[in-house]
């Protein structure tokens, strides 16, 4: 099950990093409304987070983890 790790608030918009398992680590990108509007898979959480930077200059230190129970705005709004 995928899971929600860190979270992160940058330009009034919303950052999320997701263990894709397997896969890697997801970057989701959303816009003013909440709406998914990038996700980006990379291989591991530091990529994730550079990732983040280079694409929309998210800085390191505005990442946090994760709440208990707090799950990716993606599943709020499906």
């Amino acid at each position: 099950m995928e899971q929600l790790l860190l979270v992160a608030e940058h330009a009034g918009l919303r950052y999320e990093i997701i263990d894709g398992e397997e896969l890697g680590f997801y970057v989701f990108a959303y816009d003013v409304n909440g709406k998914n509007t990038h996700d980006y898979l990379q291989d591991d959480i530091d990529m994730a987070k550079r990732c983040a930077t280079d694409e929309f200059g998210v800085p390191s230190a505005s990442w946090r983890p994760a709440s208990e129970g707090e799950r990716p705005l993606w599943q709020d709004n499906a």
